[in-house]
């Protein structure tokens, strides 16, 4: 097939449509069905729903139940932020970003089709394949990510970037129901129990992002085109990630922002991982089913995220990106001060009404920012994205261990989340060193 031409709206659209493929991860095994799957497994209640008991024996430890998942959860992004400048590194190098990019996304799919024969007699199988579809989710979006200045031009991003998460928000919200359909619906579907459809969701999952992802790779390019080598691309992948840290360190707009981007995205990608154990644990239920409750929660936040998306595109060209990233580190602040004194479902249902206002905001500006920023004329851009992306992991492994640790010590998943209000506010002010103007860059 003739490759598109960069700018190309039909490449635009099969870029984006990966997020379409992929975002099901994200909402189905790391926010919705998959933690309120383990957390029935994992604690254990009394006739009033009362817990009584939480804990998990691993490796001859008895661990809290969510801070074994967020100990596993943190190992996991320490291995992505490992790989993901190695490997994007070697993908710039011989030019074969695409193979990588489906590599992963094999991997992290069929991972998720594993996540059916999860029970507490094989944990560890169980746990492996959380492990490993994390690790294929959080790669693949390191080569995903650099095709964008690749394929538009700066004019473009901002608004391709934001398309990508609307898309991927839309797609995960129509398998989410269907999901939900099987599991509150079972006898509706000739299933004897809600157990069996809710492990058949991980099977959807896996299936709906390697079927999508082919229109994708229908489109896309190979990658950069370089000389392929037979020896040395080891050594070579480490030279080029070499200099483009050198690069980075001269760019003072660019180090300026990646370091405020570490410090405000490892709050806001830790409580996107943790709200629904917070909302199992901490709120009073009473009599509503908090199985249904949680997830018209998430479908709440995918919802409004689409919105959130689209006006954070449109703001930052009115005002600028670094204005609206500060804008949004503000509004989160305040989230997380009403999360700590939420017990009823109705708070909660407000609170994820604000989280989808800004989660999709700050993710789809963070990543368009980030490329408009780039130098121009940049040919490793796979190489630049992979310290965006080992700063994200890297957030998420800091803030997924003080998670645990605070709820450990403080027995509250509450005190931890008051405590991401420091990195909010640590945000706010790198974002404000942040240089609105360099090699005669506009509107950042």
């Amino acid at each position: 097939m003739k490759q598109l031409p960069k700018g190309n709206k039909k490449l635009l659209n099969a870029w984006a449509f990966y997020d379409w493929a992929n975002s099901v991860y994200p909402l189905v095994i790391s926010s919705a069905i998959f933690p309120i799957f383990y957390g029935a497994l994992t604690i254990v209640k009394n006739s009033e729903g009362k817990i009584i008991d939480d804990t998990v024996p691993f490796l001859g430890i008895n661990f809290n139940n969510d801070s074994l998942i967020s100990y596993v959860t943190a190992a996991a992004f320490m291995v992505v932020s490992v790989l993901s400048p190695f490997l994007s590194g070697i993908a710039d190098y011989v030019g074969n970003k695409k193979n990588f990019l489906k590599f992963f996304c094999y991997l992290g799919a069929v991972s998720c089709i594993g996540l059916f024969w999860f029970q507490l007699e094989f944990l560890w199988f169980g746990l492996l394949c959380y492990f490993l579809a994390l690790i294929g989710f959080w790669s693949s979006l390191v080569f995903y990510n650099s095709y964008l200045p690749d394929i538009a031009f700066p004019d473009q991003q901002d608004k391709a970037s934001a398309k990508g998460f609307s898309m991927g928000y839309i797609g995960s919200v129509i398998l989410l129901i269907l999901c939900l359909l099987m599991i509150l619906k079972y006898e509706w579907f000739g299933f004897e129990n809600e157990g069996f459809p809710t492990r058949l969701s991980f099977v959807l999952t896996g299936i709906w992002w390697i079927g999508f992802s082919q229109y994708t790779y229908r489109y896309l390019p190979t990658g950069n085109k370089k000389a392929r080598l037979t020896r040395n691309v080891l050594f070579n992948g480490f030279r080029e990630l070499r200099k483009i840290w050198i690069l980075l360190k001269e760019d003072i707009q660019l180090y300026r922002y990646l370091i405020a981007f570490f410090v405000y995205s490892m709050a806001v990608q830790t409580i996107m991982l943790i709200a629904t154990y917070f909302g199992i644990e901490e709120l009073d239920w009473g009599t509503q089913d908090a199985t249904t409750g949680l997830i018209v929660s998430i479908l709440l936040i995918q919802l409004v995220a689409v919105a959130g998306a689209m006006v954070t595109s449109r703001l930052a060209i009115k005002i600028g990106n670094i204005k609206t990233l500060i804008f949004i580190n503000l509004i989160w602040i305040a989230i997380c001060g009403y999360a700590y004194y939420i017990v009823t479902p109705i708070q909660f249902y407000f609170a994820a009404a604000s989280v989808g206002l800004v989660m999709g905001g700050i993710q789809s500006l963070s990543r368009s920012t980030y490329s408009k920023m780039l130098p121009e004329n940049a040919i490793d851009t796979a190489s630049y994205f992979s310290f965006y992306d080992v700063a994200e992991k890297l957030g998420i492994v800091i803030g997924m261990f003080l998670y645990g640790i605070v709820a450990q010590i403080t027995g509250s998943v509450r005190n931890s989340i008051l405590f991401l209000v420091i990195f909010f506010i640590a945000g706010v002010f790198l974002l404000l060193r942040v240089p609105k103007k360099t090699r005669g860059k506009e509107n950042v």
